[in-house]
């Protein structure tokens, strides 16, 4: 007990001075292990008598405490100190350029949305959507389809299972949607309707699940000159065309009344199609005054509103557009298909950017 502070000077030295883990794990065993100096004092303490064991037993619990902490103290200070030297060696130079890594790529179908959206958005008409699952009426009976139509039929439509009279159905067009709006809302209606729907097709032009961008303006003076002046536009707009043959042709849809299928000029050359002037014609949408059955059964007054829809396959157009031949490559998950047909992360077309041509 006479050298205590000797030894605690020494100890503590020992302690402040070590220069790794190892070292300072030593410097514990030789104080405080089973062998140390400090625990053969403690066990020196049964052959005192009772007052002097008492105040050396005292001061042993003392000194232990005291190179316990700065054990402690100097352990943690020195991990720190290893964590910060090897966060600096180990450090990350963020302004080095990244390792060339393949770009990602923007699927055509996403593309050709983006691109109708901001063509259609920029004539002032906003984005609608709606269930991909729907009911009889909204799909076809407030459409104005009748009970024969071919569309109804369990070999073009997929059904889910249920009571025949009630079963929901995979909708087969994005209309349903305009119903939904027309329902729900006033007059006047200026929408864009993308989105996915299914039919029981798959052939090289048909796929089982595809995509539709549809349109409705409703109001109280729009006529047929102003469909096909909206039309002419967003074909020139989206083909890149500026004098791109576009026609009418009379046709018949139930939700429509007149009704017209749009055709462009194109040039068919061994086996290929290019868009613009030429002796022939390809038909691309679908399109008409909206039947005043379809707003009576909105609950809107046909005699005081009046409007027009068109709606048009989101791949057929990419594949006109981007000479894209089969459909069915649409939905392979190819990388290399992507990586020819897809586009850039930064070529996002907007109404504020324009479109990638």
């Amino acid at each position: 007990m006479d050298n205590l502070d000797i030894l605690k000077s020494e100890l503590m030295n020992a302690v402040n001075s070590a220069t790794d883990l190892a070292t300072l794990e030593q410097t514990r065993v030789t104080a405080l292990g089973k062998k140390g100096k400090i625990t053969a004092m403690m066990k020196g303490l049964g052959g005192m008598d009772p007052d002097a064991r008492r105040t050396a037993g005292q001061a042993l619990n003392i000194f232990k405490d005291e190179i316990s902490t700065a054990l402690d103290a100097r352990k943690v200070s020195m991990e720190d100190d290893a964590l910060n030297a090897q966060l600096t060696e180990q450090r990350v130079d963020i302004s080095l350029p990244v390792r060339p890594e393949e770009e990602g790529r923007i699927h055509p179908i996403s593309q050709t949305i983006d691109e109708m959206v901001a063509i259609l958005g920029e004539m002032g008409m906003t984005v609608a959507e709606g269930p991909n699952i729907e009911d009889d009426w909204h799909n076809f009976t407030a459409l104005n389809i009748p009970l024969d139509h071919p569309a109804r039929q369990e070999h073009d439509t997929f059904y889910l299972p249920g009571d025949v009279e009630n079963r929901k159905v995979l909708r087969t067009h994005t209309s349903p949607v305009q119903i939904r709006t027309m329902m729900n809302n006033k007059p006047p209606f200026r929408i864009i309707v993308p989105g996915r729907t299914y039919r029981c097709d798959y052939d090289a032009t048909h796929s089982p699940m595809f995509h539709q961008v549809e349109g409705l303006w409703i109001d109280e003076k729009t006529h047929m000159g102003h469909l096909k002046g909206c039309i002419i536009e967003f074909c020139r707009a989206l083909f890149g065309v500026e004098d791109l043959p576009v026609r009418f042709r009379p046709s018949y849809f139930p939700f429509t009344e007149p009704s017209a299928e749009v055709d462009i000029g194109c040039i068919r050359e061994n086996g290929q199609i290019r868009i613009g002037r030429g002796d022939d014609w390809m038909e691309v949408l679908g399109c008409g005054m909206v039947n005043p059955n379809v707003l009576e059964n909105c609950g809107i007054d046909s005699t005081k509103y009046q409007g027009f829809a068109f709606g048009m396959g989101v791949e057929r157009m990419a594949m006109l557009k981007y000479g894209i031949p089969d459909l069915r490559t649409f939905y392979e998950s190819d990388l290399r298909w992507l990586r020819h047909y897809g586009f850039s992360v930064l070529d996002v077309p907007s109404m504020v950017g324009g479109l990638n041509r």
